[in-house]
């Protein structure tokens, strides 16, 4: 399979591009700003695309590629990837599900509990010496308080569980309500809000949940309220969310993710009541290797004739 060509869109860890650049010919889209630049025998070799959450490929991309054949993303969104156009051009399209949901799951618990117990902020009182002069000021409490959920698909289902264990109440709101959960249903997100103590976005991001947190919703969830995102940035409209939070509207908010990453508002560096990650939701050394390896071996059984492992198209 050495003679195939896989263009890589995305920084990887180092084990996935070493192990494609020893299974195939290998080409890194940095290397050609423009795919104009690649030759045109090198076009035409490429037979798969892979990439990841932050960089997918486009029509344009797509129609560049005149003998692409499956695109591999190491994530379980696909949203930079036109899925209408591989469906069109008959172009495979597989994922990495299930294997991040653990790992995704376990940073939102985190995020919730850095968020109402200021973890940063005390960490920070510590090193700074400041504790010398008086105990840290009080937080607040996670266990016992209403989780709401925006998407309860694998990842909000798990981040559920984990909540139910410091005896939460949750909820959630979903495009349609899943009969066989016990969890209490809420047609929109402006109701689910506004009887939630925490909200948590966990849905795919497509043009109907693009903005899905916005102003009404912020206002629903209130001065009280906190806000966690561990989807998408563009769920969120964040100058909407960077007004609520100066304005005291709201609570607090734990981000993973970011609207245009990885640019952050800079009105957000300031604020206590903040959280920040730089989109760290699989960053393990343990999900991104078995990621890597699903890659790997969604490549395999589709160049060998075998079934897919984690086909999405």
């Amino acid at each position: 399979m050495e003679s195939i060509g896989v263009l890589l869109v995305a920084k990887v860890i180092p084990y996935l591009e070493q192990e494609l650049n020893k299974r195939y010919n290998l080409f890194r889209i940095w290397d050609y700003p423009h795919i104009s630049q690649l030759s045109t025998q090198h076009v035409t070799s490429i037979r798969a695309v892979v990439g990841r959450s932050n960089a997918g490929a486009d029509s344009h991309l797509i129609d560049a590629l005149p003998n692409l054949e499956i695109i591999s993303s190491s994530s379980v969104g696909v949203d930079l990837i036109d899925i209408n156009k591989c469906k069109e051009k008959g172009i495979r399209v597989t994922n990495t599900p299930d294997v991040l949901t653990d790992e995704v799951a376990d940073l939102a618990i985190g995020l919730i509990l850095t968020l109402l117990r200021k973890i940063c902020e005390s960490d920070r009182y510590v090193r700074s010496g400041n504790w010398k002069c008086g105990d840290y000021k009080l937080t607040t409490k996670f266990s016992g308080k209403t989780v709401g959920i925006v998407g309860l698909g694998r990842i909000g289902t798990a981040i559920a569980k984990r909540s139910e264990a410091f005896n939460c109440s949750i909820c959630y709101y979903s495009r349609t309500q899943k009969q066989e959960s016990k969890y209490k249903y809420y047609p929109s997100v402006v109701e689910l809000a506004s009887n939630c103590d925490i909200l948590v976005v966990a849905c795919p991001l497509t043009k109907e949940t693009h903005h899905i947190i916005n102003r009404e919703v912020i206002n629903a969830l209130g001065p009280k309220g906190f806000l966690v995102n561990i989807g998408r940035g563009k769920h969120v409209d964040e100058p909407e969310l960077v007004s609520a939070l100066l304005e005291g509207r709201l609570g607090g908010a734990g981000l993973d993710v970011f609207e245009n990453e990885p640019h952050v508002p800079e009105e957000l560096f300031r604020l206590e009541n903040v959280v920040l990650l730089p989109h760290v939701g699989t960053g393990t050394v343990e999900t991104r290797t078995v990621m890597a390896d699903l890659v790997l071996g969604n490549l395999e059984a589709h160049f060998l004739g075998k079934p897919l492992l984690t086909p999405l198209v």
